[in-house]
């Protein structure tokens, strides 16, 4: 199966000004995500979509390709990513036309490396699935949540076991729940061209493992990514080159 790498680095972040190109350990953030996908070999090509031409100079710099420019209004704070993936896969610009797959790659999450991507191109092609998404375990779980309307409040999930309601039941008999993380996904180019979707209906969970799973959306995350590369050896693909100067 013919499958490309999508990198999105738009540059208009609110919560953290210039996350994609942040340095951590000497090097733009979206670089991490350059090398650990040409790395994993797994991809014919490796596409950075991205609405600045500083951050496109960057991804060529470390080894992808920006043939051009995504326009802006794929790249507001609040534009889902079928309409960018909709635009690349349509630009005569990107060489697509034969790919059957393709993976996200997120800048904000630098510690999935090239092995968690061969990890899980090898789970996709393990069966027939429309999808794959990274997923880890949640820390807090929904059957204990509520919603708060005015001076009282109904659970967010009003389900029960042998008639006592989720949130009455320990959690431990509770079923494991998951909530899907910025790591990676997989989907056949099938479902943005003929169904208007990312995940199709058959969805394979990837779970992440470690520091897979660590995502940039605040600045209190950037600390806590900060201090992981410092003290976790082995955390961040390795890159050779020098870094970036600008």
């Amino acid at each position: 199966m013919k499958m490309v790498a999508f990198i999105p680095a738009r540059s208009g972040s609110e919560r953290v000004p210039g996350k994609n190109i942040r340095a951590l350990a000497g090097h733009p953030l979206l670089a991490y995500s350059v090398e650990s996908a040409v790395n994993s070999g797994c991809f014919e090509s490796v596409f950075l979509v991205t609405d600045s031409e500083e951050y496109a100079d960057i991804g060529r710099y470390y080894g992808a390709l920006c043939p051009a420019l995504r326009p802006q209004e794929t790249s507001g704070a609040s534009s889902p990513d079928l309409s960018w993936l909709q635009w690349v896969l349509s630009h005569s610009d990107f060489d697509v036309r034969d790919v059957q797959a393709f993976s996200i790659l997120r800048p904000t999450s630098p510690f999935r490396r090239s092995q968690t991507i061969q990890r899980a191109v090898r789970d996709f092609l393990s069966g027939s699935f429309d999808s794959l998404r990274a997923v880890s375990k949640v820390t807090e779980h929904p059957g204990k949540m509520w919603c708060v309307q005015g001076t009282t409040m109904s659970p967010l999930l009003p389900f029960e076991i042998n008639g006592v309601p989720w949130h009455s039941n320990q959690t431990k008999v509770l079923p494991e729940v998951y909530v899907q993380n910025a790591s990676l996904e997989i989907s056949l180019v099938a479902n943005v061209r003929e169904r208007d979707s990312i995940s199709g209906s058959i969805v394979r969970p990837f779970f992440t493992e470690g520091f897979e799973g660590m995502d940039l959306n605040t600045e209190d995350d950037w600390i806590s990514l900060e201090s992981v590369a410092e003290r976790e050896l082995g955390v961040l693909e390795c890159i050779e080159r020098k870094a970036w100067v600008g």
